[in-house]
């Protein structure tokens, strides 16, 4: 069975910090998790899910206009982890965050986490 589950959710004050963590788990993630690409994604409602940040297999990463040099994505392959370190949050951050997984034709989703940031 394959899952990716996020963690790491939650309500935060402008100008605060959140780190999410995306495990994955499964047959097909096992021993070959380093060649996925790895993303995070986010929707608020309303509006078209988006894409966040990436990171490839050489470690290579990619960043939405609207956090770099905010966010910043990382992962861990010994674990079959991939994290989303948030900082510097504004209201506008305020979605559920997804956590993806791609490989050739395939591709999976998490559940996703919410992320509210509000005084």
């Amino acid at each position: 069975q394959v899952q990716l589950v996020e963690s790491g959710g939650g309500l935060v004050q402008p100008g605060g910090s959140l780190r999410l963590s995306c495990a994955a788990s499964g047959s097909i993630f096992r021993s070959i998790f380093s060649i996925y690409a790895m993303g995070w994604y986010r929707q608020a409602p309303g509006k078209q899910r988006e894409l966040v940040a990436s990171i490839i297999s050489s470690g290579s990463t990619n960043y939405a206009n609207s956090v770099r040099g905010r966010f910043t994505i990382s992962r861990d392959n010994a674990k079959n982890t991939v994290y989303l370190q948030m900082n510097s949050l504004k209201p506008e951050d305020t979605a559920v965050y997804y956590c993806h997984a791609a490989r050739d034709v395939y591709a999976y989703w998490g559940q996703g986490t919410q992320v509210t940031v509000s005084s």
